[in-house]
């Protein structure tokens, strides 16, 4: 004989109230909420560095807007809203509609994910199809063992691989007109 295990579905009401009342991050993905661990030391630098580049691009071409973590990102509407919350995103200018007092209402033009340990699978599994089901136009992955991002682009079938860069490497990205993005200032450690 089986017990029954019921599988309590979380609102986004009830995210919203444990976010409130907690020191802690969270998301919250098909119904459950996950608690976000703590970043590294080298996270953080990653975050950093790639934030500030991206940031000075933005700004001086008006290009649009950079939001690092903690910002939420709500994808849906209704009880099936999902909320993530990525290291880095950026809306273009021309979207910035999407961009509410306390949360982005809508998928952002890029979502950056920096592995974590204990991220890696919902990073390269559950937030990619999300992503990629909403939307979101680029995708890009950080590894910081390797030193290399992965830059995934939205196709018709989902998100297409565009290249994997490592430290020392350059890439461009259509988000950014007039930049080349270089690793070697991504990774850079203090």
């Amino acid at each position: 004989m089986s017990i029954p295990n019921p599988h309590i579905r979380f609102s986004y009401e009830d995210y919203r109230s444990l976010a409130a009342t907690s020191d802690k991050r969270y998301e919250l993905f098909d119904g459950d909420i996950v608690m976000v661990p703590s970043p590294t030391t080298v996270h953080q630098q990653i975050s950093r560095n790639l934030g500030f580049l991206l940031l000075a691009h933005v700004r001086a071409r008006k290009l649009g807007t950079v939001f690092h973590a903690p910002m939420d990102v709500v994808f849906g509407a209704g009880a099936d809203r999902e909320v993530a919350q990525p290291d880095l995103l950026f809306v273009r200018a021309e979207r910035r509609g999407i961009i509410g007092h306390d949360a982005i209402g809508g998928p952002p033009d890029l979502v950056v994910e920096i592995l974590s340990p204990g991220t890696e699978a919902r990073d390269c599994g559950y937030k990619k199809s999300l992503y990629a089901r909403f939307g979101v136009a680029e995708y890009w992955i950080v590894d910081p063992k390797a030193q290399a991002i992965e830059v995934h682009a939205l196709g018709t079938d989902g998100y297409e691989m565009k290249g994997r860069y490592r430290k020392g490497d350059r890439f461009a990205s259509p988000l950014f007109p007039g930049l080349m993005l270089p690793l070697d200032e991504v990774f850079e450690a203090e």
